[in-house]
C-alpha cells in the first residue's frame, strides 16, 4: 500500500490550515456565513482525511488559533470550543479512514466524514455544556447551533469533500484508496 510522505503531509497540513484562515474571509462577506456554510471545516477534515489523525488533529488546532489571530475570525470567546470542534473533525476524520475499509473509496468517505461530523459535533456539545458554558447549554442550542443553522455547510462538505479527495487521486497526487490490479495477460 502506498503511503504519503511525512513531508507532504506536512505541507498538505500547512496548505489546509492556510485555507482555514483564506477560506472562511471569503464567506464573511455574507452576514451569519460562518455559522451557516461552515467553511473552516472543510480544510479541517480534508486535512484528516488526507493525512491522518495527528495531521488531522493539528490543522483543527492551529486553523482557528490563526484564524482568530490574523483576522478576529472566530472571535476570541467562540475560538475555545470552535478549536475542540475542529480538532475532534481532524483527529476523527483521520483516525477512520485508517480503520474503515469497505471495498469502495466513495463508501468509505462518507462513513469517515458523517463519522467525523457526528463525533464533532458531539465533543463539541459536550465541551461547551461541561467547561464553556458552564451549564447553561441546552440541547435545543446545540441541535439548532450544531445541526440547524449548518445544514447549508454540512451539504457543501459532504458533496465537495468525497469529490476533491476523489479528484487527487485521480489525478495521482494522494494515493488511491483501492488502487487497481492491472493484469498484463
Amino acid at each position: 500500500m502506498q503511503t504519503i510522505s511525512t513531508v507532504k503531509k506536512a505541507i498538505l497540513t500547512a496548505v489546509c490550515i492556510a485555507l482555514c484562515v483564506v477560506l472562511p474571509q471569503a464567506f464573511h462577506a455574507i452576514p451569519n456565513a460562518g455559522s451557516i456554510y461552515l467553511p473552516m471545516h472543510i480544510p479541517v477534515l480534508l486535512c484528516g482525511l488526507i493525512c491522518g489523525w495527528p495531521f488531522g488533529l493539528l490543522c483543527g488546532l492551529a486553523g482557528p488559533l490563526l484564524s482568530s489571530l490574523f483576522t478576529g475570525m472566530p472571535p476570541a470567546a467562540y475560538l475555545p470550543p470552535m478549536a475542540v470542534e475542529c480538532a475532534a473533525y481532524g483527529c476523527v476524520s483521520g483516525i477512520l479512514t485508517r480503520f474503515v475499509r469497505t471495498k469502495n473509496t466513495y463508501a468509505d468517505l462518507y462513513i469517515c466524514l458523517i463519522g467525523a461530523m457526528l463525533s464533532g459535533r458531539v465533543i463539541a456539545g459536550l465541551a461547551r455544556a461541561l467547561i464553556f458554558a458552564g451549564g447553561s447549554y441546552s440541547m435545543a442550542a446545540w441541535a439548532t447551533g450544531y445541526f440547524v443553522t449548518g445544514l447549508p455547510g454540512i451539504v457543501i462538505q459532504l458533496v465537495l469533500l468525497p469529490v476533491i479527495v476523489s479528484a487527487l487521486m485521480r489525478a495521482g497526487l494522494i494515493p488511491a484508496r483501492y488502487p487497481e490490479v492491472r493484469s498484463d495477460g
